[in-house]
């Protein structure tokens, strides 16, 4: 289902019905950016449909889409435009703005500027597993994962996430696997494939980047023997799932290999369902497997670091969005 994987684990307790779901969404609907606002925030409906639902139940899963869009101004802009007015009122009165009065002319000119700017649009893809008490994002940066986090706890009272922690961190996973001499070696079902990201944690930061290149050598062991550790690592499970495991535990670029979709039918009023259901049947299987090859979860909130993440700071809107596309 999505390329990207971040997974939290649902705290006890929280058991809301798709009906207050339903509302406690609709209360939070998409509107885009007013002339002078530089981002907005809010829920679409998943399969893209107007005034369709704002949270899809597929084969016990449910589906939804936090929309963010964003109107960026490039700073030098606003800065010709503020010391257009700087120049302008030197010139009249003979006096030169000062620093505080320079900062109010630079945020006059963006929101002059604001409503002409362009648009930009992007969608994050929340996935909650009611029964295994997942709760699964496909943001890819930090400030999209706080983007979502933040947009779901305001939006579902009683509702508290936490990300999922295992009992081996996977940068240790990742150099006992990349170490082994043999496949042997490898936990049961995964493989290690041909990418990897290696970095020194000295002051220089070392990185070594592996691509298409096969990690079970010499070279790639003497690299940790010196202290080079693994932040990102291309796998493969059971033949059906190729992905990069990251030291964060975020699972990425996954893909779905050949005859997992097989049968699939054809983009039609079904494809999402199919999409939906055969995504999340492979994943809710590889989720895991995962967790045990790195030796089992934690306990809900037994790690000191195992807190949900913190709101997103706002940033000036000198720049859009990234538009990740839908995650089918």
């Amino acid at each position: 289902m999505f390329k990207n994987v971040t997974i939290y684990r649902i705290a006890p307790g929280w058991d809301a019905t798709l009906e207050d779901m339903e509302a406690a969404l609709d209360a939070a609907r998409f509107v885009p950016c007013g002339a002078t606002q530089d981002k907005a925030v809010g829920w679409v409906e998943p399969r893209g449909e107007a005034h369709g639902p704002l949270v899809e139940a597929v084969a016990g899963q449910r589906i939804l889409r936090l929309q963010i869009e964003t109107k960026g101004v490039p700073g030098s802009v606003v800065k010709k435009k503020a010391q257009e007015e700087a120049d302008h009122i030197e010139a009249t009165t003979g006096r030169k703005p000062g620093k505080k009065e320079t900062k109010a002319l630079r945020e006059d000119a963006l929101l002059a500027l604001l409503p002409q700017a362009f648009a930009r649009q992007m969608n994050v893809w929340v996935w909650i597993d009611p029964k295994n008490g997942w709760l699964v994002t496909d943001a890819s940066s930090q400030g999209k994962i706080d983007e979502v986090v933040t947009a779901l706890v305001r939006a579902f009272d009683g509702l508290a996430i936490t990300l999922l922690q295992t009992a081996v961190t996977p940068q240790t996973a990742m150099t006992q696997w990349l170490s082994a001499t043999t496949p042997d070696e490898w936990p049961g079902g995964f493989a290690v494939e041909r990418e990897c990201e290696l970095k020194s944690g000295d002051e220089e930061k070392s990185v070594v980047k592996f691509t298409r290149h096969n990690l079970a050598t010499d070279e790639v062991r003497k690299h940790i023997t010196e202290g080079k550790l693994p932040t990102r690592l291309a796998m493969s499970w059971e033949g059906r799932i190729g992905f990069v495991l990251t030291e964060s535990l975020q699972v990425k670029k996954i893909n779905f290999l050949e005859g997992v979709f097989d049968g699939r039918p054809e983009a039609d009023e079904n494809g999402f369902d199919a999409d939906v259901a055969l995504s999340t049947g492979e994943l809710q299987k590889l989720i895991p497997e995962l967790i045990e090859a790195l030796g089992g979860e934690m306990a809900f909130g037994a790690a000191s670091d195992n807190e949900p993440v913190a709101p997103a700071k706002r940033e000036p809107a000198m720049a859009g969005a990234d538009d990740d596309g839908p995650p089918f």
